[in-house]
């Protein structure tokens, strides 16, 4: 099922999201819900607190090939063991910030674990866009977006475009 995704501001996306405590029936829902979502938008990632769920998953699939299968994934507790020291600058967008983008610099290549919706826990490296995806999910889940790496100004002038569509979004409801 479809959800919707929250638009900054909103205070939930600046929320530290609390661990999954186990790997329920409703948290498999979630990630499928979210997976949807994630795919409908269209996306490459997707936090669980930009769906106004308090958890801390993220799915995200970077496969934009149409010749190579989808690899969707399922991320719940992750979190970055090693970041090189390579720097990678990529033109960021979210999901919640809707026609929005900006340079963002972040490590080049990172190892993450997680736990995986069969219980197991997991561990990959991610270079090129998939890092740039994982961190900046990850983020999410820490209460941080994208704009937070932006100068004040920069920040500021898109807050209050979101702003903006939100009272228009409101008005055509």
């Amino acid at each position: 099922m479809k959800r919707s995704i929250l638009i900054h501001p909103d205070p939930r996306l600046k929320k530290i999201c609390p661990p999954v405590e186990a790997v329920t029936p409703d948290i498999g829902q979630l990630a499928e819900d979210m997976l949807a979502t994630m795919y409908d938008a269209p996306g490459i990632g997707l936090a669980a607190p930009q769906v106004g769920a308090m958890h801390r998953l993220l799915v995200m699939d970077c496969v934009k090939d149409p010749e190579v299968a989808p690899r969707p994934m399922v991320l719940i507790n992750p979190s970055v063991t090693w970041a090189s020291e390579d720097l990678a600058v990529y033109d960021e967008g979210c999901l919640s910030i809707p026609d929005q983008y900006a340079e963002v610099t972040r490590p080049a290549k990172v190892r993450v674990e997680w736990t995986g919706l069969d219980g197991k826990q997991q561990e990959e490296e991610f270079a090129g866009l998939w890092a740039t995806c994982v961190q900046h999910e990850i983020d999410h889940l820490n209460g941080k977006l994208f704009i937070d790496y932006l100068g004040p100004l920069k920040r500021q002038m898109i807050t209050r475009k979101m702003e903006k569509l939100k009272r228009e979004m409101a008005r055509n409801g």
